[in-house]
């Protein structure tokens, strides 16, 4: 048993928002210390056949951390030094926002996931974007800034909102995500439609945003996704996340915390995630990163094949802890052995046809 395994019961004993606290100020408490070379010495794997281009970035590993676990960007050196190729952070509203009333996240223990109606939660772009630029060139690994719009703000005035965000944030970000799928937020579903859409991603390529990607939601219908993946093409974006969180319920739910209303992540998403991924990789000539469900080397790999360059996971992290990012390194080495792949790189989208 493997150190988290014994402080898991405690963390798992708090409410899960508080455990989060928790493990976050525990975190920051040791980020730039001499604890950090001794974390990158036990979970960082260093192996060529690791490394992939996507987006203008090079990352030394396919496995990254979503946006949402360091919405204000206090830690993401820490997190690379967990062995993560890279890190997301936010969402980043242009004004700070407290989110909704607690309680709003809850774990679905039998289920291995997470509800959450966060909110958007965030300290506001002229202070995260502050922080970011010590704390990004403190890090190692890309860092991408999930930009959001301010909840307030209405559809008409949110391609100027989502640019006051990205100048704020535009110094210390190596990827920037252009979030109009967040279920957890009031106005989103208006973003989704190719008009708001378009209006959004021209202003911020007008403003410099580059690499700039669009963070897709798994419960728009595929008339919708191709509309959106119509515009990545014709925009010429950098590339596209599938996918965020979805309202959607599978019927294998266990949890009684399954009827909280709010956006469900982790293993109940896993099959309809990869299944995006595909959807998506079959219908653009950009990258596309993997989210939904990542627990395992497994969980990455069919991802991977499905046509992900690189992958993100924020619930795994919380159900498997900080051993997690290595775990899937260590076995995406095995399974390249074993199909013959001498690289990550040339195992994307070998299962498209």
């Amino acid at each position: 048993m493997n150190a988290y395994q014994l402080v898991k019961p405690l963390l798992f004993g708090l409410p899960a928002e508080t455990a989060h606290d928790v493990v976050h100020a525990g975190m920051r408490a040791v980020q730039g210390t001499p604890i950090t070379d001794a974390l990158r010495n036990r979970y960082l794997v260093d192996d060529d056949r690791l490394r992939i281009d996507a987006f203008g970035q090079e990352f030394s590993n396919p496995v990254g951390v979503a946006a949402g676990f360091d919405k204000n960007a206090q830690v993401p050196s820490l997190l690379a030094s967990l062995g993560f190729g890279h890190v997301e952070v936010g969402g980043v509203t242009a004004e700070a926002q407290s989110g909704n009333q607690r309680p709003r996240m809850f774990r679905l223990r039998e289920d291995e996931g997470i509800v959450n109606r966060m909110g958007l939660n965030n300290h506001g772009a002229d202070a995260v974007g502050e922080r970011l630029a010590v704390t990004a060139a403190d890090a190692s690994v890309p860092v991408g800034v999930n930009l959001a719009k301010t909840e307030h703000v209405t559809t008409a005035d949110a391609p100027e909102d989502y640019r006051y965000t990205y100048e704020r944030v535009a110094e210390g970000g190596d990827f920037f995500v252009v979030n109009v799928s967040c279920p957890n937020s009031e106005g989103f579903r208006d973003l989704q439609n190719r008009d708001s859409m378009e209006a959004i991603l021209t202003t911020l390529q007008d403003a410099g945003a580059s690499p700039l990607l669009v963070k897709l939601s798994p419960d728009l219908p595929d008339p919708a996704v191709e509309d959106a993946l119509d515009l990545v093409n014709e925009l010429g974006l950098d590339g596209v996340i599938a996918t965020n969180t979805t309202t959607d319920r599978p019927d294998t739910l266990r949890s009684h915390n399954r009827a909280e209303e709010g956006g469900l992540s982790g293993k109940p998403i896993e099959p309809r995630a990869t299944e995006m991924v595909r959807f998506v990789a079959e219908r653009v000539d950009v990258p596309v990163v993997g989210v939904g469900g990542v627990f395992t080397a497994e969980d990455a790999y069919r991802k991977i094949r499905a046509g992900a360059h690189v992958v993100q996971l924020y619930t795994g992290l919380v159900y498997r802890g900080p051993g997690i990012a290595r775990d899937i390194n260590e076995g995406l080495l095995d399974l390249l052995e074993r199909d013959g792949f001498d690289s990550v790189e040339d195992a994307v989208g070998a299962d498209l046809d």
